[in-house]
């Protein structure tokens, strides 16, 4: 009922599944500064209360103690220079989001934004307003003589505001560096996998395969989907507790950050319980909203990190295009490692009962370098960056693994014409990509391309020790 009369830019939070509703909570900019001014409300009671209340002037030294005027006109004071240093702040935090923007990837905007240490530096200029101003307010009615906490708290927050402020200035600007910006993406990927796809998934994928039965698929039922947008999120977990009670098996037709229209097929089912299967329930377990997330789309972390990497493409900076090949390695290892790439989700008698769409290493591998690798068009130092990255993972990824990073870097030096490249750009190509072959067992196909790009054995190359 109180609901209703919410803005709906509130409302919208409570409709939202709680896990998604968390993240949308962390990523805006006023909930952390909201806990920092309702704190700073409550402090400015305490505060009041042991000076009017307690008057704990009178275990205080003489030192310690400031008459009523003098304490007015310090609160004012402050008032006036903690607002103009939250003014600079916001300030500062439009200047970054717009660099963002312009030079990186407007979806980096949310985690300069999402970034705890950003809505911490915020909150604390937020609060010491709030607690000065409230502070002021009730002390204009006062006639009492002393006063002991609130000018000493006033006083330490006017300097914990402009430390404050130097150090939201040196965050800022250490933000913006690349090496950091590509590391925090990272991490923020690599957690998405560990959480998401790894903790939650690993131990319910199965490797037995679904032999699918005309017989049994003979009362198979297909579910449409209600709404248009992006797939948000699945209850995988409560999905196979369902699926079982029920007696069913699911397949799913779409996958986590798949874009789905109103009455598209999402997943169909069957089973001995398929006919009396209630496809609502199973519908509540996944959310549908007009924006991708990255709570369960591993995809959508690398492809805002491959955008950091094409913008600098765009603007003539390859040093951050080699910076977000690099650690878009150390991602892909976090992702062979943490995953396993079957689309089979089996409860604990070992019976399959939900079948994802398939993503194999080499789905990941597009994700990660494809964007970066078209639009580098010819800029071999760049694609020659890409073999190397492809290299270096070969050597450290599992052996059923290793034909998709080749066909990858083969493909690669296919779309290459052989006529237009400099010598030198064409030896160092080719000299990565023979470490490539070499590491995942491919040197006679080597030999085929170094053929194509007018290099005799005699003039090949020797891998880098």
């Amino acid at each position: 009922m109180f609901k209703k009369f919410l803005p709906w830019q509130l409302r919208k939070y409570f409709d939202m599944p709680r896990r998604v509703r968390k993240h949308e909570l962390q990523s805006t900019l006023w909930y952390m500064p909201a806990i920092y001014i309702l704190g700073a409300i409550l402090f400015a009671g305490v505060t009041l209360f042991l000076d009017l209340s307690v008057d704990i002037s009178r275990f205080t030294p003489e030192l310690m103690h400031a008459s009523v005027q003098p304490t007015r006109l310090l609160v004012s004071s402050l008032i006036g220079g903690i607002l103009t240093l939250s003014a600079f702040t916001l300030n500062s935090v439009l200047v970054v989001l717009t660099t963002f923007s312009g030079q990186f990837s407007p979806r980096m905007l949310l985690n300069f934004v999402a970034d705890r240490t950003t809505q911490h530096f915020v909150g604390i200029f937020h609060g010491s307003f709030v607690y000065v101003l409230v502070t002021f307010l009730l002390l204009t009615s006062q006639s009492q003589e002393n006063f002991v906490v609130i000018p000493a708290v006033t006083f330490a927050l006017a300097f914990i505001t402009v430390m404050t402020f130097i150090l939201f200035i040196n965050h800022a600007t250490s933000w913006m560096q690349v090496h950091n910006i590509a590391t925090n993406m990272k991490d923020e990927s690599i957690s998405i996998v560990r959480t998401s796809l790894s903790d939650e998934l690993e131990e319910f994928r199965s490797e037995k395969p679904v032999h699918y039965d005309k017989d049994e698929r003979e009362n198979e039922t297909e579910a449409f989907a209600l709404e248009s947008g992006y797939i948000q999120l699945i209850d995988f977990r409560k999905m196979i507790k369902e699926a079982k009670k029920d007696n069913i098996m699911i397949q799913y037709h779409k996958k986590v950050g798949d874009y789905v229209l109103r009455g598209t097929s999402l997943f169909s089912f069957w089973g001995s319980g398929a006919k009396d299967v209630d496809v609502n329930k199973y519908h509540e377990l996944l959310e549908i909203g007009y924006k991708e997330t990255e709570i369960q789309d591993i995809k959508m972390g690398m492809t805002k990190l491959s955008e950091i990497g094409v913008k600098s493409l765009g603007n003539n900076d390859p040093k951050t295009a080699i910076t977000i090949i690099h650690q878009m390695a150390d991602l892909l290892l976090e992702v062979e490692k943490d995953i396993t790439f079957t689309p089979y989700l089996a409860d604990k008698e070992g019976q399959v009962r939900v079948v994802m769409e398939s993503e194999n290493f080499g789905y990941y591998l597009y994700r990660g370098y494809g964007y970066i690798r078209h639009y580098a068009g010819e800029n071999y130092l760049i694609i020659s960056e890409i073999i190397l990255a492809l290299s270096l993972v070969s050597q450290s990824i599992s052996k059923d693994k290793l034909k998709e990073v080749w066909e990858f870097g083969k493909n690669t030096m296919d779309h290459i014409d052989e006529k237009l490249i400099y010598d030198l750009d064409r030896d160092y190509l080719l000299e990565k990509l023979y470490s490539l072959a070499y590491y995942t067992g491919h040197e006679e196909e080597f030999h085929k391309i170094e053929k194509r790009f007018g290099q005799s054995g005699d003039e090949g190359h020797k891998m880098e020790n």
